[in-house]
């Protein structure tokens, strides 16, 4: 199985690569979330250490039944060869109705065919009221038109 753009990357694939990442986590399908890693992957994010494509696909449904009205932002950070850096910041509110804003980095490992193989993320939460919310499109892919993190100030 082949994700393109495939490594080594350049600035133009790098950020490609960034937002086919970002539309697909917009769409919070964890099942098709889970086919752009390796069936080996290897995840650390906050607390869990994640290993393949079953627990990826765990992972993320117990993630967006518990972060509702999910809205993510992605944005390159550096590259070279096979590994991109990203940034990224999303919006989420819990069942209690509290919004938050979670800010983070991640490494990003690919293989030969273009899956993610490695994923190393930190994050960050920060509460927010609702008229503080930066990302109001609705539900799915961030529309071309929406600014990103650098022109938000994020």
């Amino acid at each position: 199985m082949s994700r393109p753009p495939l490594p080594p990357f350049n600035a133009e694939t790098a950020a490609q690569k960034v937002r086919l990442a970002e539309d697909a986590w917009n769409g919070q399908d964890p099942e098709k979330v889970s086919q752009a890693y390796t069936s080996d992957s290897q995840w650390r994010n906050r607390l869990e250490f994640i290993h393949g494509r079953e627990d990826i696909v765990a992972f993320l449904t117990r993630k967006w039944e518990r972060e509702q009205e999910y809205r993510l932002i992605k944005e390159l950070w550096a590259f070279q060869d096979r590994r991109i850096a990203v940034r990224f910041a999303y919006e989420w509110q819990d069942q209690a109705g509290q919004w938050f804003r979670s800010h983070g980095n991640e490494n990003w490992e690919f293989d030969e065919n273009g899956l993610m193989r490695y994923r190393a993320a930190s994050i960050n939460d920060q509460p927010i009221s609702t008229t503080d919310r930066l990302f109001r499109w609705p539900e799915g892919r961030r529309p071309d038109s929406h600014p990103g993190l650098s022109t938000l100030g994020l």
